[in-house]
């Protein structure tokens, strides 16, 4: 039985012949480099487009020395935050003819990978590590070999790595403004500890807590950053015969646990419990969750990290300043005035 033979793939010998100039005309009109006239520019254009041809990116890295590629890890894919991040970080790298390989550095980790080490190889220009990635001596390796920027968390790896994020402590304070706003006192937050988004948000929360002469009432219960400890935390404070009248979690996967435990608890949102979240994630817009929650700049802080990490490319950069961007607080349905005891709908559409 005879094997099929391999389909050749077009060349660029092949585009010069059909347009019927040079080799080195075709590789300045498809480089986008150099004098070339409009009429051989439109043969080479037309040709290259009736034959199919396509660019071999591993022969033009030979040609250029450059990839043109930057390798992006994210801490975990299932995050939702991550969604419009990444939008806005392609969307600005591809102005900039840079394109991403993208990795999940946990599952990487969990089935004994190396990501980081594979994406060197691939002869990365750049780094982007999104979100909080845990501490790693390849990591700490990694950015000292390409240029690298962190997006949506407070530090990276070493202080050599750019850091592109929202300013979560004022974030915290904004939630804390509108509930206090609203006239609730009893405002709990579900936090993070031991994270550095935890920390940061955490702070903002007592700090306005205390500018509202609201001291006696700080309270903070460790639910983590997950829908799973949200729940958790949600039923223990709910069981409470003193139980609060607002409920601020620390991102919106948690704020979600905490609506599925008054639920639960058969108590009614925002009439008997208003519970805003942080992040503004896509879930959040839901018509039947309607989750208050702070918006920050998830898609702007993408952009600006890709342009940051192009600039830093240039020959010669230096490394640029971190940026913290501003957040916004985006009301919804699952906040409003304490309720003096009366019961309603849960959640109702």
């Amino acid at each position: 039985m005879s094997v099929p033979q391999r389909r050749r793939g077009v060349t660029i010998l092949d585009v010069a012949a059909r347009a019927g100039v040079s080799k080195s005309v075709v590789s300045l009109v498809l480089r986008g480099t150099g004098y070339v006239s409009a009429e051989k520019r439109t043969a080479v254009e037309r040709a290259a487009r009736e034959l199919g041809y396509r660019p071999n990116a591993a022969a033009r890295t030979l040609v250029e020395s450059r990839s043109r590629t930057v390798g992006v890890v994210l801490h975990d894919m299932r995050n939702p935050w991550f969604v419009p991040a990444v939008e806005g970080l392609n969307a600005g790298l591809a102005e900039r003819g840079l394109q991403m390989l993208m990795g999940d550095f946990g599952l990487d980790a969990r089935s004994g990978g190396s990501l980081v080490r594979r994406l060197l190889e691939m002869n990365i220009e750049g780094l982007v590590l999104v979100g909080t990635l845990p501490e790693s001596p390849e990591l700490e390796e990694a950015v000292g070999q390409v240029p690298a920027v962190v997006l949506g968390a407070p530090a990276g790896p070493t202080p050599a790595v750019t850091v592109v994020s929202n300013d979560d402590v004022a974030g915290a304070l904004l939630v804390v403004e509108h509930l206090v706003g609203l006239g609730h006192r009893k405002i709990v937050h579900v936090g993070a500890g031991g994270t550095a988004v935890g920390t940061a948000r955490r702070r903002g929360y007592e700090q306005a807590m205390l500018a509202a002469g609201l001291a006696d009432h700080v309270r903070v219960v460790e639910g983590g950053l997950t829908e799973e400890g949200g729940h958790r935390a949600g039923l223990e404070l709910l069981a409470a015969a003193d139980r609060p009248t607002a409920v601020f979690g620390v991102n919106d996967v948690t704020a979600l646990g905490v609506l599925s435990a008054a639920e639960e608890r058969g108590l009614a949102v925002p009439e008997d419990l208003s519970v805003a979240g942080y992040d503004d994630t896509p879930v959040t817009h839901l018509r039947r969750i309607g989750l208050t929650s702070v918006d920050n700049a998830g898609r702007a802080a993408g952009a600006r990290a890709a342009a940051l990490l192009a600039a830093r490319l240039e020959p010669g950069a230096p490394r640029p300043a971190d940026e913290l961007l501003p957040p916004a607080l985006v009301a919804r349905r699952s906040t409003g005035p304490p309720s003096l005891g009366g019961r309603g709908r849960v959640l109702h559409p």
